[in-house]
């Protein structure tokens, strides 16, 4: 790790942009200025991210996505994973997925997978609270490329994803009107593919802090037009978040950056926005106000009408920008 940092570095101040020294310290961070981000791995270690790096285009090609794994967890089987295979009906047709019940797909970010907390975190909220289908979705092969190249994998990775959901629909049954596809970081945006390639079908899209780097004016990042409602929950905006509002309704819970109470980097802030819609899940306390304009919530200045953040109400709809305050601890 030393020597991978010392030959940053030299990168760096040939570029004309001193290197970020200290690991997991984005206080130097401008978007869309800054060519260097600390960033978390599975291990929540901060890895350096050259975003001028030059990706090696060799290792993608155009069936990335057919890499993703279908993982089914079910009330009755709640922890042990059954998976399921695009195309091979034996392996839909013996597992426990159910088309009359509703169905919750989880995208993890980048350098994670399907076991990462996160996935176990919300899979638990949403089946303590409703009998459902959850399916866990791991895309590890190119999530734990350099981060360059998996922010170029994330559309092919969201359109076969949107594919295999209309495949299970077509042999097991299922109702867009109960759908809800959930990602974070980097998988925000690849539910935003899975949304668009299945027309904007899916009833909610949630995205737990959007990836922000290389993703501000990007076409293929999450849109208010992937689903019949999309949310974004802003927890690290303006460094490893997007602060753009690109949901129906964005939230920024203590004003949507770093730091998040209780947390001390942006790694944790970043991170904050599973816990915090895991919590809605099961209590549905957070209530958002609108706020005239993004500089209202990012002070926590919002008055206006009430919207609860997150939950998991399948009809759920609204526009706009909320702000709120939480707490610094579970449940926040």
């Amino acid at each position: 790790m030393k020597l991978f940092v010392v030959l940053l570095a030299a990168v760096a101040l040939c570029a004309g942009e001193e290197i970020p020294q200290i690991p997991g310290d984005n206080s130097h961070y401008v978007e869309g200025v800054s060519r260097y981000i600390w960033m978390p791995d599975g291990d929540e270690v901060p890895q350096l991210v050259d975003l001028h790096e030059t990706a090696d285009e060799s290792v993608l090609n155009e069936r990335n996505g057919a890499l993703n794994a279908y993982w089914l967890f079910t009330r009755r089987n709640p922890t042990a994973q059954q998976v399921i295979r695009h195309n091979d009906l034996n392996s839909l047709r013996n597992s426990n997925y159910n088309g009359a019940r509703p169905l919750m797909v989880i995208v993890h970010g980048w350098s994670n997978n399907g076991h990462t907390g996160m996935n176990a975190l919300i899979r638990d909220a949403y089946l303590a609270v409703t009998d459902a289908n959850v399916i866990v979705v791991d895309w590890r092969n190119h999530a734990n490329s350099p981060y360059n190249i998996a922010v170029r994998a994330v559309p092919s990775v969201g359109q076969f994803l949107g594919d295999f959901l209309t495949w299970v629909f077509n042999n097991a049954g299922g109702n867009w009107n109960n759908v809800h596809l959930v990602g974070f970081s980097l998988g925000a945006h690849v539910v935003g593919n899975a949304g668009r390639r299945v027309g904007g079908r899916a009833s909610r899209i949630t995205g737990l802090d959007p990836a922000g780097p290389q993703w501000g004016g990007n076409s293929n990042a999450l849109r208010g037009s992937d689903g019949q409602y999309v949310e974004a929950i802003h927890t690290d905006g303006r460094a490893l978040g997007i602060m753009d509002p690109i949901g129906n309704a964005n939230f920024y819970p203590n004003g949507g950056r770093n730091r998040q109470p209780g947390c001390g980097n942006n790694s944790c802030s970043h991170g904050r926005a599973n816990y915090l819609f895991a919590s809605s899940i099961r209590t549905n306390h957070f209530n958002g106000r609108q706020c005239a304009n993004l500089n209202q919530a990012q002070n926590n200045q919002c008055t206006g009408a009430n919207l609860r953040m997150g939950n998991s109400i399948l009809n759920k709809r609204g526009n706009g920008i909320f702000g709120l305050t939480t707490g610094a601890n579970w449940p926040f």
